[in-house]
C-alpha cells in the first residue's frame, strides 16, 4: 500500500508553531501518513524586501521540525523551473517518488481562489485535496472528494512574527520554536521590517 504523504506548501517566512501544529495534527489525524512541508523559493518576478534567502529559511524549516514525528522539510521546488506551479510540483514528485500518494493540504483562504490556481481542475482530478479551516473564512460549496480537516486555530501570522522582531524590543520569540529564535538573534535576521511588499505572493495562478 502506497503511503499517503501531505503537501504543505509556504514560505515559511519564518516558520512559526502554527506551521508545525497544522503539520502535526495532520500527521496525526489519519488522513495522511506524513506531512511535508514544502519551502517555496523567491518568485524572481515578485520581490519582497523581507523574503528571507530561500537556503536560509529551508534552515530554519528543518531546524524547527526536527524533533517532530511524522513531519519533513521538502526543498523540491528549488530545483524546478521558476515561478513555480503546484501542478508541476505534484507530479514531479509523483513521478520521483512512485511509492507514496500526494495530497495537497491547503488554507480555507487558498481554497477561496483555488479555481484562479495553474490548472486547478487538473490538480482536483489528479490528486486527493485537504482544506484545513483559517480564521475569517468560511468553507462552502466543498466538492464531493474534498477533506476539510479538523485542525486548530490559531492567530498566528509570519508576517506579524517579522513585524514584531523589528520593532519590538521585548519580544521573546513567543510563537517560534526555540531553535528557530535562537538562530534568528544569533544572525540579526528580520532586523527590518518594509512595508512596501510585493502583493502576496500566488505563484499557481495562471497568468
Amino acid at each position: 500500500m502506497k503511503k499517503r504523504t501531505g503537501i504543505y506548501g509556504g514560505s515559511f517566512n519564518p516558520i512559526h508553531v502554527g506551521h508545525v501544529c497544522l503539520a502535526k495534527a495532520l500527521a496525526e489525524s489519519g488522513l495522511v501518513d506524513e506531512m511535508w512541508l514544502l519551502v517555496s523559493p523567491q518568485n524572481p518576478f515578485k520581490a519582497d524586501a523581507n523574503l528571507l534567502d530561500d537556503q536560509k529559511r529551508l534552515h530554519l524549516a528543518r531546524l524547527a521540525t526536527r524533533d517532530v514525528q511524522g513531519v519533513e522539510v521538502c526543498d523540491r521546488e528549488f530545483t524546478l523551473p521558476r515561478p513555480s506551479y503546484m501542478y508541476h510540483t505534484l507530479q514531479a514528485l509523483s513521478q520521483e517518488h512512485p511509492d507514496r500518494d500526494f495530497v495537497l493540504v491547503i488554507g480555507a483562504d487558498n481554497w477561496e481562489r483555488f479555481p484562479q490556481w495553474y490548472r486547478s481542475r487538473d490538480i482536483l482530478s489528479a490528486f486527493s485535496l485537504i482544506i484545513y479551516p483559517r480564521p475569517g473564512f468560511d468553507l462552502q460549496d466543498v466538492p464531493e472528494g474534498v477533506t476539510v480537516a479538523d485542525t486548530p486555530l490559531l492567530d498566528i501570522s509570519s508576517t506579524q512574527i517579522r513585524h514584531r522582531i523589528a520593532t519590538d524590543p521585548d519580544y521573546d520569540g513567543e510563537g517560534l520554536a526555540p531553535a528557530v529564535w535562537e538562530e534568528i538573534k544569533q544572525e540579526g535576521l528580520y532586523q527590518r521590517y518594509s512595508t512596501r511588499t510585493s502583493r502576496p505572493q500566488m505563484t499557481n495562478v495562471t497568468k
